[in-house]
C-alpha cells in the first residue's frame, strides 16, 4: 500500500500536474492540501476519470484538503474538520481506506512568532494532538500526513542559524510536533533517511529550488503497527521541476501487506 501527501498550492492551477503525477505514480491514497477552491468547485469528474475516488473539504482562496483513493478502494467513515473544534479554516479531513485510518492535514503556518496567527497555530496543534489521540484509540492503524508547516529538526532546514527561533522552526512549534510523536507515531521519512539537506518545500524566489535551499515541512506520521509495515519513504522532487509547479514536493510512503 502506497500513500502520499502533496500541498498543491491551488488545485485549479495544479490539476494537470496532479493527474500527470498520479498516472506516473499510481499511489493507493493521496492527501492534498491547499486546494484553494469552494466545496462545489472540486474537480470530481476529472479525478474519477483518472481512476480515483475522493472526499474533500474545500475553502475559497485559502486552505482546503482532500483525500483520493485509487479505485476500487473506498473512503469510509469520512470526517471533515476536527470534531468539537469550531475552526473556520478548513484544514483536516479523515477517512478509512483498506483498514487504515488516513488523516490529511494542512497545518497552520503561523506567519511570525508572537503574532495572533502564531498563537492560533499552537492552539490548533493542541486540538490536533487531542483529536489524534482519540483516533489512535479507535484505529491502531492510523497515518497522519500533510503540510505540517514545521521543520522538526535542524537537519530539515537549509540554514539552521538563520531560521533559529523563527516561525516553522521555533521551539514551541517543534515541541508541538514532538508531542504528536509522543502519541506513538513515527516520522516515516526518518525511518529510512537520516541525511540532512532533504527538503519538501522551496520558496519560488531566488532560485531556491535550484540551489536546494529548502525546508522539510511535509510529513507522514505512522502509528506503531504501520511503522512496522513501512518499507520506504521518499520525497519526489520531480514535480517541483515541472512548468508552473507547486512550491512543495510529494512525499510517499510504502507499506508492506
Amino acid at each position: 500500500m502506497r500513500l502520499a501527501t502533496w500541498n498543491v498550492n491551488s488545485l485549479n492551477v495544479r490539476l494537470p500536474q496532479v493527474l500527470q503525477w498520479l498516472a506516473e505514480n499510481p499511489v493507493d491514497v493521496l492527501a492534498l492540501q491547499e486546494l484553494k477552491l469552494d466545496q462545489d468547485k472540486f474537480p470530481q469528474a476529472e479525478i474519477e476519470a483518472a481512476g480515483y475516488r475522493a472526499v474533500w473539504y474545500g475553502q475559497k482562496t485559502y486552505n482546503g484538503v482532500a483525500l483520493l483513493a485509487r479505485a476500487p478502494l473506498s473512503l469510509e467513515d469520512a470526517v471533515a474538520g476536527i470534531p468539537g473544534y469550531d475552526d473556520p479554516q478548513r484544514r483536516v479531513i479523515a477517512a478509512t481506506v483498506n483498514g487504515v485510518r488516513v488523516i490529511g492535514a494542512y497545518c497552520v503556518n503561523g506567519e511570525s512568532v508572537g503574532s495572533d496567527k502564531y498563537a492560533y497555530k499552537l492552539e490548533w496543534y493542541a486540538r490536533l494532538h487531542d483529536y489524534l489521540a482519540a483516533e489512535l484509540g479507535q484505529h491502531p492503524d492510523t497515518v497522519l500526513m500533510g503540510d505540517f508547516n514545521i521543520a522538526p529538526d535542524d537537519r530539515d532546514v537549509y540554514d539552521p542559524a538563520a531560521w533559529e527561533g523563527k516561525v516553522l522552526c521555533s521551539r514551541p512549534e517543534r515541541d508541538a510536533f514532538a508531542g504528536l510523536l509522543g502519541l506513538g507515531l513515527a516520522d516515516a521519512f526518518r525511518l529510512f533517511n537520516q541525511d540532512d539537506k532533504q527538503y519538501s518545500w522551496w520558496d519560488y524566489r531566488a532560485a531556491m529550488f535550484r540551489r536546494n535551499l529548502g525546508l522539510r515541512i511535509d510529513h507522514i506520521l505512522l502509528s506503531a503497527p504501520l511503522s512496522a509495515r513501512a518499507t520506504g519513504c521518499v520525497i519526489d522532487k520531480a514535480p517541483r521541476k515541472w512548468e508552473r509547479p507547486s512550491d512543495h514536493a510529494p512525499v510517499v510512503v510504502t507499506l508492506a501487506d
